[in-house]
């Protein structure tokens, strides 16, 4: 049986859709009409992935997080002695939300029918990247395919708790920079012209500070509004020009070299690297279709220029390790776990262990960058808002002195 994705129409005259198992669309459209409903479109799910059809640009794909815990259960079930179509109909039935029984449904529709697992994932690249598809591929040649997922899961995990750990030390910083733009931004655009007409009748010649503070607070009042638009138009430019890959090469590079945001970008890039390959080479797949594989997960384009270099470098027959070294851009602890990996072949055990040195070093990173951040913040905030007072008072003690 096959999964079809329908539109119909209710009795009552409302749109509806849906996703149904059934042999045929000729079937599908029976049992909408058996249930009262008239349909409007039927198509195979599992076609539309085949085709590639284009979908729409507002339709969500499965979440990392569902991935995650669809990888976990499944690799449970087969542990636990499952046949994989079993299994898979286990999920759907477990599965809450529409959309993930629809791909389940889809995928396990094309495994029954012969098609291989990590070819049924593949359909769907947005949610089962090139990685996990050269994983389940492996697991499935040698016959672990519940062992498999299972160290699968485990990395994801790892990767999804690094990254919530890293946006959680970043929200505060976040959190204090926009409250103190927006307490800056009210304080020169109400407080000061509130206060300073005050002294807008008389003769007094004001302090050089207060023009200032006077001249940004007319400007913001006046033409706030074009700086807005600016900094959305600057905005959009810039990730229009991060399109251009001679761009974004050159920004990748860019960032590498400056000195704290720089290491902890290559980090970030290198646990992830790291685990990848050590999932692949583990599960038993050849090194440089993992290389290949493990260089899509890279985010930064500098990074994987250099890794295109090291995989011809590979392919030529030299070491990863001395490949990894010659750039220059990876950690000197990847090259010598590597290097130690290749000597006492254990090279995913080592790709392992560096995957979690980088992790930690990840962590540590981003606790220091926020400890600093926040104290900075907390600087420039006092030091404008000191700037504004002062603009405001200074005019207030040169009245009292000349009263005195």
């Amino acid at each position: 049986m096959a999964v079809f994705r329908y539109e119909a129409l209710s009795a009552q005259g409302k749109t509806t859709k849906g996703s149904m198992e059934a042999d045929s669309a000729r079937a599908a459209r029976n049992q909408l009409r058996m249930q009262g409903m008239t349909p409007i479109a039927v198509e195979e799910v599992s076609r539309q992935a085949k085709q590639g059809k284009r979908r729409s640009a507002f339709e969500r794909e499965l979440s990392h997080r569902e991935v995650v815990l669809f990888t976990r259960q499944l690799a449970s079930l087969l542990q636990a002695r499952l046949a994989l179509a079993q299994a898979l109909a286990a999920l759907v039935e477990q599965a809450e939300k529409p959309l993930i029984r629809e791909r389940i449904n889809s995928i396990r529709s094309e495994v029954t029918s012969g098609t291989p697992l990590s070819q049924a994932l593949g359909h769907y690249p947005k949610a089962f990247p090139e990685m996990y598809v050269a994983t389940v591929a492996a697991g499935e040649n040698t016959g672990d395919l519940g062992g498999v997922l299972a160290k699968l899961a485990d990395a994801l995990e790892a990767r999804q708790a690094l990254q919530q750990k890293v946006s959680a030390a970043f929200i505060y910083p976040a959190i204090v920079t926009v409250v103190a733009v927006l307490v800056v931004v009210g304080l020169l655009t109400y407080v000061v012209p509130q206060v300073v007409s005050v002294f807008e009748n008389t003769n007094q010649a004001l302090p050089t500070l207060t023009v200032v503070m006077i001249a940004i607070s007319d400007f913001l009042r006046a033409w706030g509004w074009l700086l807005a638009l600016a900094l959305v138009a600057a905005s959009y430019a810039f990730r229009s020009a991060l399109q251009n890959k001679a761009f974004k090469l050159k920004f990748d590079e860019a960032v590498l070299g400056v000195p704290v945001l720089g290491p902890f970008v290559r980090a970030v890039n290198t646990a992830r690297l790291a685990s990848t390959l050590s999932i692949l080479v583990g599960s038993g797949v050849p090194i440089l279709k993992a290389l290949a594989a493990a260089n899509r997960t890279l985010g930064n384009t500098a990074l994987r220029l250099a890794m295109v270099d090291v995989q011809e470098r590979v392919k030529e027959g030299r070491a990863l390790s001395k490949a990894m070294g010659k750039s220059g851009l990876f950690p000197p602890v990847l090259t010598h776990l590597v290097a130690s990996g290749e000597a006492t072949g254990q090279l995913a055990a080592m790709l392992e262990r560096a995957s979690d040195s980088q992790r930690t070093e990840v962590e540590r990173k981003a606790m220091w960058l926020t400890s600093l951040m926040e104290p900075v913040l907390i600087l420039v905030m006092g030091l404008i808002v000191l700037l504004i007072v002062l603009a405001v008072m200074m005019p207030i003690i040169e009245v009292n002195q000349l009263i005195q």
